[in-house]
């Protein structure tokens, strides 16, 4: 058989744009704070994107990209084992090693390559990788891309976990690696209950903080510091685009770890680094991160009024404590109609399907910026009750 004949065979996409219920790829021409302007025109308020802190377009930030492009350039073109290392690479990973109160971090070009490099070069032929069957899917790819056996347990649950530890043999190494904050349904890790299984069968943990870093934490630093084990946790990662408005993401450990992963990494090895205009973003939305709680505090502020007012108006949000609100809406009939109403309101927001999903479990996604106004809020709650009524979901 022709190997493009699957190719041929996807029509799905194309019944979708007919219908004018494709919900994906849709372009942005312009972004004006928090709202965006499609390529058709039409203004919507944004409730899709992971820019919680608000800093994407931040004039510090900005000024720091152009300074960075000025002095290196728009690219290193090269990776960071060879010509591929700048001064500014290094001095981000200073500060962001000071930041998680660690002995080492290293920058990656991208969250996805972050998680590909240090599972894969630290899970070797005789070693596991224990995953929440819920994790990421940069998580599972990366297992998948080490030599090592994967295995799985319950999301989120103790008991599951030491079953699975039980039976991997004693000599074995072992890395236990989970979200913090789970992409989709907002919730978190137990790490209370989880870490100290993981310690008494000799595993390692590793925790993906993508969507808990500067939003987490007295000081910013995540779900770890949430629950007060900093001290506990081996490894914390965590993404550039998402709170640090930029493109990267990083790994922060002990000395000795990060320099075996910065030597075997091969998602590092042999990739260009992270373009100087996406370090100098980074470090300076870092300096924000640490001098402006506010922010964080104003995005609490914010999430926990809306989900009081979507639950008090009938929605189901899951078990979500994070500034990730999924609405949960049933059939992809409803969900699709769902999505076609929000945006002919004016409101931008994420359909998720299955295998993202369970079936019969569609939901929208909605996450949350700090910098937000009550005014949008509004807008927003009200085309909700509208579009939710109108399909039937409350």
């Amino acid at each position: 058989m022709d190997i493009f004949e699957k190719c041929y065979q996807f029509t799905r996409s194309d019944e979708a744009i007919a219908a004018g219920l494709y919900p994906y790829f849709n372009p942005i021409r312009e972004v004006k704070g928090n709202k965006v302007i499609t390529a058709d025109g039409r203004e919507l308020i944004m409730v899709g994107s992971n820019n919680y802190l608000g800093l994407v377009g931040h004039p510090r930030i900005l000024q720091a990209m152009k300074e960075a492009i000025d002095r290196y350039g728009s690219s290193t073109c090269g990776s960071r084992f060879l010509n591929g290392t700048l001064t500014i690479h290094e001095e981000l990973e200073e500060a962001l090693a000071r930041f998680m109160e660690m002995e080492a971090a290293l920058v990656f070009s991208t969250g996805y390559q972050t998680n590909l490099g240090i599972i894969s070069a630290l899970v070797g032929r005789k070693d596991y990788v224990v995953l929440d069957n819920m994790d990421h899917a940069s998580i599972i790819d990366a297992a998948r891309l080490s030599f090592g056996k994967t295995v799985k347990f319950k999301h989120n649950n103790p008991d599951d976990l030491e079953r699975v530890l039980k039976n991997i043999p004693e000599d074995a190494g072992k890395l236990v690696v989970v979200d913090g904050v789970y992409s989709m349904e907002g919730d978190l890790a137990d790490l209370p209950r989880l870490v100290p299984i993981a310690k008494k069968y000799g595993a390692r943990f590793m925790v993906d903080d993508a969507h808990g870093m500067g939003v987490f934490g007295e000081g910013g630093r995540g779900v770890v510091e949430h629950f007060d084990m900093m001290e506990e946790v081996d490894l914390v990662m965590a993404t550039f685009s998402k709170s640090f408005a930029s493109l990267g993401g990083f790994v922060a450990g002990k000395k000795k770890v990060i320099n075996y992963i910065k030597h075997f990494a091969r998602s590092l090895i042999f990739s260009a680094s992270i373009t100087p205009a996406q370090v100098a973003a980074a470090r300076a939305a870092l300096d924000l991160i640490i001098n402006e709680p506010e922010r964080r505090h104003r995005l609490w502020e914010i999430s926990k009024f809306m989900k009081k007012s979507f639950e008090e108006m009938g929605f189901d949000t899951g078990k979500t404590e994070s500034p990730i609100i999924p609405l949960l809406i049933g059939t992809e009939e409803q969900l699709f109609m769902m999505w076609k109403m929000l945006r002919e309101e004016g409101i931008f927001a994420n359909p998720v399907l299955p295998p993202a999903v369970p079936p019969d479990k569609t939901l929208i996604r909605t996450s949350y910026t700090a910098t937000m106004t009550d005014e949008e809020l509004q807008k927003v709650l009200d085309a909700f009750y509208k579009a939710g009524k109108a399909v039937g979901v409350i």
